[in-house]
């Protein structure tokens, strides 16, 4: 990298906050220099950072989605939305329709011109192994699931408000899970109205997450044996979370660009 700079975009989906990258290449993209822009204190603050990465196909972009703390996810549906809102407001695509690469395979997403709501196909959930979830000798059984990432979701917590989520939840079993799962805690509260916490590995508690949504909304309506939308309340604000007939889950929500400028590299 020529420049003592870097430019960035902040953003956010229901509060889970990213910095975007536009201009930085994959060898630059150090652990350090992650761990640095993520800093609450110290650097921009975030729970991740989105690398804009060119396809070389005709106006195709790739996402390059890093944790908090430096390693690499598969994908992430609120960060897909925060991606796409850049794209289309630095002029790299036009509103409507497009589709946004992941590691996890390609997502069509809609964005609307008018700055609404945008919507991920998130792609086909997938059962993992279920397993159990502690926090303070309490435990839960709990329900794995894929959505190109790892899940584990307890369907019924209680009332998730007084759980302790400022460390790592144990798991089991972890050999299931050698890369980590995010854990995600739910609350009923209607129909198809669920509330969740999560904690994300690679970053901790944050105060939304797009594809644990999704988990926790499949693994909801595998337990209630029927489809619908269903409203998912997190800290951050609200996701809608539908699960076609044809097996592809959207996930909607807001996606907020907040600031933009330098940041010293080197």
């Amino acid at each position: 990298m020529r420049s003592a700079s870097i430019r960035f975009v902040k953003g956010h989906g229901t509060q889970n906050d990213f910095v975007v990258l536009p201009d930085v290449a994959a060898a630059d993209l150090t652990t350090e220099l992650i761990q640095s822009i993520c800093d609450r204190r110290t650097g921009i603050g975030a729970d991740g950072v989105l690398r804009v990465a060119a396809t070389g196909e005709a106006g195709g972009y790739f996402m390059d989605y890093r944790n908090a703390d430096g390693s690499v996810a598969e994908t992430c549906g609120n960060g897909i939305r925060v991606f796409a809102r850049f794209l289309v407001a630095a002029g790299l695509q036009e509103p409507g329709e497009f589709v946004v690469g992941t590691r996890n395979g390609p997502c069509a997403v809609v964005v609307p011109a008018d700055g609404g709501d945008i919507t991920v196909e998130m792609g086909t959930p997938q059962r993992l192994p279920d397993g159990k979830v502690t926090i303070d000798g309490a435990s839960w059984p709990a329900t794995g699931i894929s959505m190109g990432n790892p899940h584990l979701v307890v369907l019924d917590a209680g009332a998730v408000s007084g759980l302790d989520l400022t460390r790592q939840p144990g798991y089991e079993p972890a050999d299931s899970y050698p890369d980590g799962v995010n854990i995600e805690f739910l609350e009923l509260l209607g129909d198809h109205h669920l509330r969740m916490r999560v904690h994300e590995r690679g970053v901790g508690e944050t105060r939304s997450c797009g594809s644990g949504a999704c988990a926790a909304a499949v693994a909801a309506m595998e337990a209630a044996g029927e489809r619908a939308p269903y409203l998912v309340d997190v800290p951050g604000g609200r996701l809608v979370i539908d699960w076609r007939a044809d097996d592809q889950v959207l996930l909607s929500g807001p996606a907020v660009v907040v600031a933009s400028g330098e940041y010293p590299f080197g």
